[in-house]
């Protein structure tokens, strides 16, 4: 193993985070250096300029760990080396070094709820005995049932079929994802140790900060109650999990498995990231201490099957029911104690974390001061092309925000979602769909693009943080016919094609029309598009109208202005009779801008039109008459 380099200088600026743009690089997907069909880390270096002229301040990189690629690199096996489908520790160094220079932070994937089975520490939990402290490390139960033939309860996996799968001498150990992806037992202090070295694995290497898979997870109820719920991860939704619409709970049966086959039964199955979590009952976590342990502003609340405060209703869009192994009291502990990790070192390291909870005050307890910095404003991404849900979406987190003194971190797209210039192009304005099949309703381009182009100048102008996931800028929309046979999401193959999964929204991007996988590189893993042609980055510059030079001039006059860390009033016409959503930024120097963004059907007089300074629309029919036409969104200086 390579010594960690120890003398990348922290950049400079404190609590950078609070209004930072910040780049979404899919490895797989952004840019293949070596020829073999998938991107790489050499590919990210390469492409860094375009990100830094861009606007950008810091890149996520999803997963890059050594890993057998069960769930696209979300499945483990060594924490502290890269796989070398994306290269080596050096080509990481190299990375970090460029984006240095260029003044880029970079911000790595974290998954600490499970592992891969090829894990050393899951290797040696199938050789030990029951009870041994390799098995400690994981969720080991007994079955029930007359002689232990059934799982410990009746939880199922996100992925469909039981979350449980046996081993050969009886026990069962859990994985709420796939079988391949065991999760580790957060009661167990060897894991909370193992997980603050890695931590600092990679803050000597210079990471700015982590994005933390599955947030919410890693501790459960006590004694794993059951929950006859099926949580849909794409969705963000649970449902009975005895119905029988859909797929049954028991389409994959889970065999007993030898250590040899254990979660090749279901080889490459896996995926959807936005929802799940582990842990068990609480019986041996770390001593924290006197002034962090059990500290949660009015007392840890117990599980009532809904996760959510028992005064307070649902936020506008409510993304998901937690359960009793998601968003319990006690995964704030280990919020507080990575906090005091990162505190260790200059540079005011991040973490940004990935919770599906409402309301929107419960996640805001993942951003008190003592925890992490950001957590992903899902409630904002789901809320459709809808004005109400929109602006409520938007007043419910600054609010919520506020009350513990945090930024809100706004999102429309990721790797786990249709892509939104696709979702606003459905005939429903809320249309959150799980993939988009060539049979399925297609959504219509302009529309949707039109629609893409007015929330960019929503997001880019809220207070807060804003998040792009790569080909967003290129207003790239989803790979709707992706044939059978080219689909990987284990989603897809899980379901026997009845949910379509992520494929359609992780498509290599195209770069430039000449070249090989329009300048991605040969063969590309997935196909593109024949559409992707003429959305390349190359034919978009040379275009003063293209949804990437769009995204550059907003994100020009986001920093310049500094709207990010302006303060926040709604407008009068965000809670008229028209689809008007409209608010006043009042910049550090005094400045104040309108935003405006017309969600409904008819064009919409608005008097400040006929006397401010025009900063920025969204196209170039977007004012006409004073007037702000539909889909449409325009900043104003008064």
């Amino acid at each position: 193993m390579t010594s960690p380099r120890t003398d990348f200088p922290a950049l400079p600026g404190s609590e950078w985070w609070r209004d930072a743009v910040i780049y979404q690089v899919y490895p797989r997907s952004f840019k293949d250096s070596d020829g073999d069909g998938m991107g790489d880390l050499g590919g990210v270096t390469q492409k860094l300029p375009y990100l830094k002229q861009l606007g950008v301040d810091a890149v996520w990189l999803s997963p890059f760990y050594l890993s057998p690629q069960h769930d696209a690199g979300y499945d483990v096996a060594d924490y502290r080396t890269v796989d070398p489908r994306f290269g080596s520790l050096q080509d990481y160094d190299r990375m970090r070094e460029e984006a240095c220079r260029l003044g880029l932070r970079i911000i790595v994937d974290l998954v600490p709820n499970h592992t891969s089975e090829d894990h050393e520490w899951f290797r040696a939990a199938l050789a030990a005995a029951p009870g041994s402290p390799e098995r400690e490390r994981y969720i080991f139960r007994e079955g029930t049932g007359e002689n232990g033939e059934l799982p410990p309860n009746n939880w199922n996996s996100v992925f469909g079929g039981r979350a449980w799968t046996r081993v050969p001498d009886g026990q069962w150990y859990l994985h709420l994802f796939d079988s391949s992806q065991p999760d580790l037992n957060w009661e167990n202090p060897e894991v909370w140790e193992e997980f603050r070295a890695i931590l600092r694995f990679w803050l000597d290497r210079g990471a700015d900060g982590f994005r933390v898979d599955v947030a919410h997870g890693m501790i459960k109820a006590a004694g794993l109650p059951d929950w006859d719920e099926q949580v849909h991860m794409v969705e963000g939704t649970a449902t009975d999990a005895t119905s029988t619409d859909g797929v049954s709970p028991d389409a994959t049966p889970t065999p007993e498995l030898g250590p040899e086959t254990i979660g090749a039964e279901q080889d490459g199955m896996g995926q959807n990231r936005a929802a799940a979590a582990t842990g068990t009952e609480r019986t041996g976590a770390p001593d924290l201490g006197p002034e962090t342990v059990g500290a949660e502003q009015g007392g840890d609340s117990q599980w009532t099957g809904t996760g959510e405060d028992s005064t307070e209703a649902a936020g506008p869009a409510k993304t998901m029911d937690t359960g009793p192994y998601f968003d319990q009291d006690g995964v704030h502990e280990i919020y507080r104690d990575w906090h005091r990790v990162l505190q260790e070192y200059p540079g005011d390291r991040m973490l940004v974390v990935e919770a599906w909870v409402g309301p929107p005050s419960r996640l805001a307890r993942y951003v008190r001061p003592d925890e992490a910095q950001q957590a992903f404003n899902f409630d904002f991404l789901v809320a459709g092309w809808h004005r109400d849900r929109m602006r409520d979406a938007i007043d419910d987190s600054l609010r919520a925000n506020h009350e513990v003194g945090a930024p809100c971190t706004w999102v429309l797209s990721n790797h786990d979602t249709v892509r939104h210039a696709s979702r606003y192009g459905l005939a429903s304005r809320t249309a959150y769909p799980n993939g988009i099949g060539a049979q399925d309703e297609q959504p219509h381009r302009g529309r949707g693009l039109r629609r893409a182009r007015a929330a960019a100048l929503v997001e880019f102008s809220l207070p807060g943080s804003a998040y792009i996931y790569q080909g967003d800028e290129l207003g790239l929309p989803e790979h709707t016919e992706l044939p059978d046979a080219a689909r990987q999401d284990p989603t897809f193959h899980r379901t026997a094609g009845a949910e379509l999964g992520r494929d359609g929204a992780r498509v290599p991007l195209p770069w430039s029309p000449a070249g090989e996988g329009l300048g991605f590189g040969p063969d590309p893993w997935l196909p593109q598009p024949e559409s992707f042609a003429q959305l390349t980055v190359d034919h978009q510059l040379g275009d003063p109208q293209s949804m990437l030079n769009l995204y550059r001039r907003a994100l020009q006059l986001r920093g310049e202005l500094g709207l990010g860390a302006a303060d926040f009033a709604w407008h009068p016409l965000s809670h008229g009779e028209q689809d008007v959503l409209a608010y006043l930024l009042t910049t550090g120097d005094g400045r104040t801008v309108l935003v405006a963004a017309n969600l409904g059907d008819t064009a919409v007089a608005i008097e400040e039109l006929s006397r401010a300074r025009m900063l920025l629309v969204s196209g170039q029919d977007a004012v006409v008459d004073d007037r702000l036409s539909v889909d449409s969104a325009v900043w104003l200086q008064l």
